[in-house]
């Protein structure tokens, strides 16, 4: 990144910390000591992070003076801060019902909204209790389907499997996304029809993934009642906030559960696009999510930017990008259960700060949103921690871990914990020439330093450290919202608009274009798409011939 579009107000301290190594900065006990803190079930460490109290000092500065605490309040108090499409911004009003502060949100909203829950809470008691005959859902379920795209899919995708130790016996989930035929495909040969209960989520019912897996699916439990529509419907249940297309598509409308335009997708796991997890986890569990997020709420509106989690992770995000000019970041959770998760951060954080503009249509002035990226430790370790260790490029990473797992085999989780805290360690303090030079005890002196200068590693890597107590509702809960109000943050110190998402609108409609030309009978014109396209269409027409 150019210098001259890094922050000017950090530039002297950009300057002071490239001579300072990061092993430099880890003798600081106080340093350290003011950069781990703890909420709840979460402790953060920033500790390896390439700050010292200075910069971090001038990065405050910089956020008080940008009036976040003002965004912040209008945020929770349903102003339209979504300005493109002048919609208020309230997710966080979902949970508020396990808040300890009270909610400035709109009264109807939140009226409808615990109208939802008690919906919610008395389906998934039933199904729970096993007979949800009385909200027109067939006896005897065994397996849900969720079936929905982007937001309505990687939420409670994530949240599912993060907390299968919590799913109720008897009940397994299941969830179809991608246009693909092949999984809709598979779970049709691995469930029985009469025993499944399908969840279609989309605002607007008109979602092309999600209509064409859910086509499949009806026709498929259709088969085994012979065409009874009345019996097929009490399989489906919808999320929508289209109740007559829905109806009309094949869902009661008393099986219709709201989506609302103060919420966005990638926001709406809380919601009744949460429904599949509320039915996996039972509503105890579901209210304790609730809850979790609601913790970092009371936090995020309360607590000063110095000890505020949030705000603390997207001045180091901040830092990181726009200062350092770090064009990704790779997070690692060390625990399989969290295998999805970076999955969900790529849309959040990338659908919501990939901008390149400000709410007022000028150019931002600085980087936007940092490519997201990783999976899981310790398999991480032996894909692409080389590049990470030794490449020329320095990516901050975060790590994950779990204190207490949810199995018994202490060996297996102290080894996974042990590589967490050795990886962020061996990325900050590197080894050096003259200590590889000294492991190395046989051959010549050439042949010596050449092995050493293979084995340096320069360190100096930043990274974050969150830890949870143990992975229950109430700490994956706290852990996603966090992700959330940092996201928010960054919106506010860029000037953008992280509320909506019009760069996932022109290759959607261009593909409603190219659809009719790829028609088995191939009569569909391709006119008016660009020479390329054409000539791949051309291509698909020719090879199906073959």
């Amino acid at each position: 990144m150019s210098s001259e579009r890094r922050p000017s107000f950090l530039a002297e301290h950009l300057d002071r910390l490239a001579g300072t190594h990061l092993r430099e900065l880890l003798k600081d006990a106080a340093r350290g000591k003011r950069l781990r803190h703890r909420l709840g079930p979460i402790l953060l460490d920033l500790s390896r992070q390439k700050l010292d109290q200075s910069a971090l000092d001038a990065l405050g500065a910089h956020v008080e003076a940008s009036g976040w605490q003002a965004a912040r309040d209008a945020m929770f108090a349903g102003e339209a801060i979504n300005t493109s499409e002048d919609r208020p911004v309230l997710h966080t009003a979902l949970r508020a019902s396990g808040s300890q502060l009270p909610s400035p949100a709109p009264r109807d909203a939140l009226k409808e909204i615990a109208q939802t829950l008690q919906r919610i809470d008395a389906l998934t008691k039933a199904v729970e209790l096993g007979d949800a005959t009385a909200f027109g859902v067939a006896p005897g379920i065994t397996d849900i389907v969720n079936i929905g795209i982007g937001g309505s899919d990687l939420g409670p995708r994530l949240a599912v499997r993060a907390l299968t130790p919590y799913h109720v016996p008897g009940l397994r989930s299941h969830f179809l996304t991608n246009v693909d035929g092949q999984s809709a495909y598979e779970l049709m040969h691995q469930l029985d029809p009469r025993r499944t209960l399908v969840i279609v989520v989309s605002k607007t019912f008109t979602t092309q993934e999600t209509l064409l897996n859910g086509n499949v699916m009806r026709d498929w439990i259709s088969r085994a009642y012979d065409g009874d529509n009345a019996a097929v419907s009490r399989h489906f249940l919808a999320v929508s906030a289209n109740v007559a297309e829905a109806e009309k598509w094949g869902v009661p409308a008393a099986q219709v559960y709201p989506m609302w335009d103060f919420v966005g997708g990638r926001f709406s796991v809380w919601s009744a696009v949460g429904l599949s997890l509320a039915l996996s986890i039972g509503s105890y569990n579901f209210h304790q999510f609730l809850k979790g997020a609601a913790l970092v709420d009371d936090h995020f509106r309360s607590a000063a930017w110095s000890e505020n989690l949030p705000v603390l992770l997207s001045l180091v995000e901040y830092w990181n990008r726009d200062a350092q000019g770090r064009g990704s970041r790779a997070v690692i959770p060390y625990a399989d259960l969290l295998t999805d998760l970076t999955s969900y951060l790529q849309q959040l954080e990338m659908e919501s700060l990939g901008k390149q503009v400000t709410k007022q249509g000028q150019p931002v002035a600085q980087p936007t949103s940092a490519v997201v990226w990783g999976s899981v430790g310790t398999n991480a370790q032996h894909a692409y921690f080389q590049s990470l260790h030794q490449g020329t490029d320095t990516v901050p990473l975060e790590f994950i871990g779990v204190v207490k797992p949810a199995h018994d085999l202490t060996a297996n989780h102290e080894a996974l914990l042990s590589n967490l805290l050795a990886q962020a360690a061996a990325l900050a303090l590197g080894k050096t020439f003259d200590e590889a030079l000294a492991e190395a005890k046989s051959g010549s002196d050439e042949e010596r330093r050449v092995l050493a200068a293979q084995r340096t590693f320069p360190g100096d890597r930043p990274s974050t450290v969150m830890l949870l107590d143990a992975l229950t509702p109430e700490s994956l809960g706290a852990l996603i919202a966090l992700y959330e109000h940092k996201v928010f943050m960054l919106g506010h110190l860029w000037g953008i608009n992280a509320f909506d998402q019009w760069g996932v609108e022109l290759g959607k409609s261009i593909a409603r274009q190219i659809l009719p030309a790829l028609d088995e009978s191939g009569a569909k014109s391709v006119a008016g798409l660009d020479a390329s396209t054409q000539a791949l269409i051309e291509v698909i027409r020719e090879r199906r011939k073959v």
